[in-house]
């Protein structure tokens, strides 16, 4: 198994190109702000060929370099139908009125071929299987991506901006929300077994087991305790 990420842009959201290993086809994860010279870099790199790109969320520190990477590729994008309409309109999705600045002048909009995920749907692509979990509370279509364990490697969950290490994603931003967010970790983050290596949105590798014992939004949720903070962490 080949992972490679790296941060990207002003906000330094995890990029990620994931595949069997090098020289075969990847998925790129999450192609945001100024990502799109560390993706081709990465390509290079590890000798890799794109197959698809896939969203955890439509915020655009994580979908900035959507259009031209598929472009370059001729690849299809996925995201959840609840955020798509962020691809357009990200002022929206921060709360800001059309035609503020966003750092300077970005390229927003759809790739020319955009599919929808849904909760529980099961992706094949590049030789991945990816399971995708529905997992609203930093927006509405907030998703993370689970590979099952593979010989020696251990499970492997894209968290998106749902959990970070030692923290969770914000739920103040428009569509976030905090007892949905809470809801979520409940529901996606705690059943994943100890040794799941979580690789989020923003920040440092980690593991579900040193979250659950140390995390306290995941101790909190573990205990059933009720609506979390709103932390700052991510867009």
């Amino acid at each position: 198994m080949l992972i490679a990420g790296f941060p990207a842009g002003a906000w330094g959201t995890n990029c990620y190109l994931v595949a069997p290993a090098a020289g075969e086809e990847c998925v790129i994860i999450d192609p945001g702000h100024q990502a799109t010279a560390g993706v081709e870099e990465t390509l290079r790199k590890h000798r890799l060929k794109p197959v698809a790109v896939i969203l955890t969320h439509g915020h655009i520190d994580h979908v900035a370099s959507v259009v031209p990477v598929c472009g370059a590729h001729d690849v299809p994008a996925w995201i959840h139908p609840a955020d798509r309409y962020m691809m357009s309109d990200p002022e929206k999705a921060l709360g800001r009125s059309i035609g503020m600045p966003l750092m300077g002048e970005l390229t927003v909009g759809e790739p020319d071929d955009l599919r929808e995920l849904t909760d529980g749907a099961e992706l094949k692509l590049a030789g991945l299987d990816l399971t995708v979990s529905h997992a609203p509370g930093h927006t509405k279509g907030s998703v993370t991506f689970n590979m099952p364990e593979s010989g020696d490697v251990p499970p492997v969950f894209f968290s998106g901006d749902l959990l970070f290490a030692g923290s969770v994603g914000r739920s103040d931003l428009p569509g976030g929300d905090p007892a949905e967010l809470l809801g979520s970790l409940a529901r996606v983050c705690l059943p994943l077994s100890d040794p799941t290596v979580v690789l989020s949105g923003h920040g440092a590798q980690t593991t579900i087991g040193h979250e659950r014992a140390t995390n306290p939004y995941m101790r909190q949720v573990a205990a059933g305790q009720g609506a979390a903070p709103a932390p700052r962490r991510g867009m």
